[in-house]
């Protein structure tokens, strides 16, 4: 097995989970007719953005990077929640799409919600470290 600390990202669960969740989006939106690509593109786009902003803010290994790429990633998926919406309510998706998608999403957003918080208390006590990024984002993410 490869070690590697810069990606140690890989074993978050909010990782895992915002992976999943592209994954989901991806086959949702997949198959969407030729008129509403642009719509499938940016729901992909969208979902995407979440994991990627999680890694690189783990990998800029600064507690203020770190915490400015969750936030991103919060708006990445703020913006994939309202867009779901959007597309059930017009239709463009079934009910079960939609809800196998907000179950999905409001896990994560919770998780980073949680992980938001305890960093920004971590940096307002001082305490953060760097070599114990994954062990303390994960415990933090399972405690919900």
């Amino acid at each position: 097995m490869r070690k590697n600390k810069n990606r140690g990202y890989q074993k978050l669960r909010v990782w895992n989970d915002a992976i999943d969740y592209y994954v989901q989006t991806c086959d949702v939106f997949r198959g969407f007719p030729y008129e509403l690509k642009r719509v499938a593109t940016q729901a992909i786009a969208s979902a995407d953005s979440v994991h990627r902003n999680i890694s690189e803010g783990y990998c800029r290994r600064s507690i203020n990077e770190y915490l400015y790429f969750l936030n991103i990633a919060l708006a990445s998926l703020g913006e994939s929640v309202s867009g779901l919406h959007a597309y059930w309510k017009s239709k463009q998706i079934t009910e079960k799409q939609f809800q196998t998608l907000e179950i999905l999403a409001y896990k994560l957003e919770n998780g980073l919600l949680k992980l938001v918080e305890s960093l920004e208390q971590k940096r307002k006590r001082g305490d953060w470290i760097d070599h114990l990024m994954v062990k303390e984002s994960n415990a933090i993410y399972e405690s919900e």
